[in-house]
């Protein structure tokens, strides 16, 4: 799906028609730049890629230098790809946040934010074991038995127990366009996003 890459800026709210108060995130989408046009002759699938947030050359590699070269165009923070796009974009174009219509849907991926080594009510909502009436001491948030006796004899894969929470990639979908703003390059959409503020998302349609 065509799409841009954007940053976070927070949340504010807006006020309906009828006088409802909207939860709503702002972000800054775009300007992208195309880094390269992928096509089934050379790569073997048809895709475009685009830079976002210039980069400073003293932190790029030489890698990163000759890939934004070739586009005339400065190294990008991120750089990500997206498929379906017009096959008229050329090396070097750039892509605004006017290929967002107000009143379309999008999806949005981004990282959650990390919340660090977690238990199992936090992580995956158990309920914890026992009562607090009944002389428990500190196990009212144990994850209880985990299953296994002298057969199987483990614990298989992927059982809910604790761990890292959050900082995954996470997908927003149907997320509706309340406004856009291309003179300053800023969307808003009706409800939250994954994400801290400053961090990236990918808006596509």
């Amino acid at each position: 799906m065509p799409g841009l890459i954007g940053k976070k800026i927070g949340m504010t709210s807006v006020f309906s028609v009828e006088g409802k108060n909207i939860p709503c995130t702002v972000i800054e989408a775009g300007p992208c730049v195309v880094t390269q046009v992928k096509t089934i002759e050379t790569d073997g699938y048809e895709a475009i890629q685009l830079g976002f947030q210039d980069k400073k050359e003293k932190h790029s590699t030489k890698a990163e230098l000759g890939h934004a070269k070739k586009a005339g165009t400065s190294p990008k923070r991120k750089v990500i790809e997206f498929k379906g796009f017009d096959e008229g974009l050329k090396l070097g174009d750039t892509v605004t946040v006017d290929i967002i219509q107000e009143e379309s849907w999008v999806d949005i991926s981004g990282i959650s934010k990390g919340k660090g080594f977690q238990g199992v009510v936090k992580r995956h909502g158990f309920g914890g074991v026992g009562q607090s009436t009944h002389g428990q001491h500190n196990r009212l948030r144990a994850p209880g038995s985990i299953g296994a006796a002298s057969y199987p004899a483990r614990v298989f894969k992927g059982l809910r127990m604790a761990g890292r929470d959050g900082g995954k990639t996470v997908t927003v979908e149907n997320l509706k366009v309340l406004k856009v703003i291309p003179e300053k390059n800023l969307l808003i959409v009706k409800g939250s996003v994954p994400g801290a503020k400053g961090s990236y998302l990918i808006v596509a349609q």
